[in-house]
């Protein structure tokens, strides 16, 4: 029997949820639909008996992925929707080929969160038919109609050894390109047609600076327990066991969504997260931290005109502040991020159940479009879940062939990321299901 709908997702913290809430809603109106994600091993039956009659993508911009993320999971099919995860660019990405979409990835539906995304992608190319507003599936669980969903402080310290008594400050960090050998942020360079070495350095240096900060402050401060949040992108290093190893009241935590721990903090500080804009539909504040300036060409828009803090002094001082003004303005946030009475994830099932009864929009797999079977990835991918189902490191297994064994431990570690236990899905889908009515 044909899936109505299959949703592939890349980075678990950031999008499992919102997808998860998407599915509940497509099963209460009486569809089919499955979450995978993008390195889980192929299935057959998804070019066969169950191949999916709409693909929900986690990013689509150009023909490679389409080809990646459409083609080598089920085929061909052209009723493509992309939700889109990065919307939030720099003023020189967003006027970039890359980000504005390429090639038959103009002919997928690409979701906008906001008008400003919109009428950006309308600019470079895009049809109006293709580039719907449909708000922010992420920010639905900040509205008052999932009043009660997330876990309250003293649940979450409890969960997590924090003490509850104690201030709890989050820092949300964005430092992936930090983690990143060289020779990784030269493909990336290469893959996206912009050199990004000198952002690499700047996510060094920041993060070796910000990191000196907090070393500085919760010395003098263990009254507070200060939780680094890790980009999903971000990989745990040295610099971060090395901190949490001297100061007792650091804790790296990637566990559970970002909104549950902006819900819960006593305070908040970011580096150029999009997720300032859920600690604003949080009705929360937050601290900008720039020990040093991000290159124009990098850092988002929605942040230009924002007050930063530069300084140690200037970070010590603010957070003594009670209640801090929140330091972007509120015009630019809700141009990016659509409100409306209307939740966004009831608004994106619209979307889908329209894409699902009529016939597509375009035709990206038509004209333009030559699809390839990447053999190798799909042999590798089948390897790699054996590996990690036997919990077996490749850089072990493939000590006799370092090349292989560090291309295999990558992806394996990717595998190992994304992963989330059957009892743990089965739980978040019981606690999201009460909300969908």
């Amino acid at each position: 029997m044909a899936l109505d709908f299959l949703i592939l997702y890349e980075h678990t913290v950031r999008e499992y949820e919102s997808d998860l809430l998407l599915k509940l809603e497509l099963e209460r109106r009486g569809y089919t639909c499955e979450i995978r994600q993008l390195l889980d091993r192929k299935k057959l039956k998804y070019f066969t008996w169950a191949k999916p009659k709409v693909l929900v993508a986690s990013c689509m911009y150009d023909n490679e992925a389409l080809n990646s993320h459409v083609y080598n999971n089920i085929g061909r099919c052209n009723k493509v929707v992309n939700l889109h995860w990065e919307q939030m660019l720099s003023d020189t990405q967003e006027d970039a080929p890359w980000f504005n979409m390429n090639g038959s990835a103009k002919k997928c539906i690409q979701t906008c969160w906001g008008k400003r995304t919109a009428a950006r992608l309308q600019a470079h190319g895009m049809e109006e038919k293709n580039t719907p507003v449909t708000g922010a599936v992420m920010m639905d669980f900040l509205r008052p109609e999932f009043k009660g969903y997330f876990k309250d402080k003293a649940a979450l310290c409890k969960e997590f050894g924090l003490a509850p008594e104690k201030q709890l400050h989050l820092y949300i960090s964005s430092f992936g390109y930090a983690s990143m050998t060289d020779a990784e942020v030269e493909e990336l360079s290469r893959m996206a047609g912009t050199d990004f070495r000198a952002f690499a350095h700047t996510n060094r240096i920041s993060m070796a600076e910000t990191l000196r900060w907090f070393d500085t402050y919760l010395g003098a401060h263990p009254e507070v327990e200060l939780v680094y949040r890790r980009h999903p992108s971000e990989w745990k290093c040295k610099a971060l066991d090395d901190l949490a190893a001297k100061r007792p009241n650091f804790h790296v935590i990637f566990a559970g969504s970002v909104k549950e721990w902006i819900v819960a903090a006593d305070s908040i500080s970011i580096w150029m997260s999009t997720a300032i804009a859920e600690v604003y539909m949080a009705g929360k504040s937050c601290h900008i931290l720039r020990p040093y300036p991000i290159q124009h060409e990098y850092d988002p828009v929605i942040y230009q005109g924002a007050h930063y803090l530069t300084t140690y002094e200037d970070f010590a001082a603010a957070m003594a502040q009670p209640e801090p003004p929140f330091p972007i303005d509120k015009a630019v946030i809700e141009g990016y991020f659509d409100q409306s009475p209307t939740p966004a994830y009831r608004r994106m099932c619209d979307l889908l159940e329209d894409v699902y009864r009529n016939p597509p929009r375009d035709t990206p797999m038509d004209e333009g479009f030559t699809p390839h079977c990447n053999v190798l990835k799909f042999f590798a991918l089948w390897g790699v879940h054996i590996l990690f189902f036997f919990r077996l490191a490749p850089k072990k297994v493939f000590a006799w062939c370092p090349k292989l064994a560090d291309f295999a431990q990558r992806i394996y570690g990717y595998v190992e990321k994304a992963y989330i236990p059957p009892v743990e899905r089965k739980a978040m889908e019981a606690r999201i299901r009460p909300f969908v009515k």
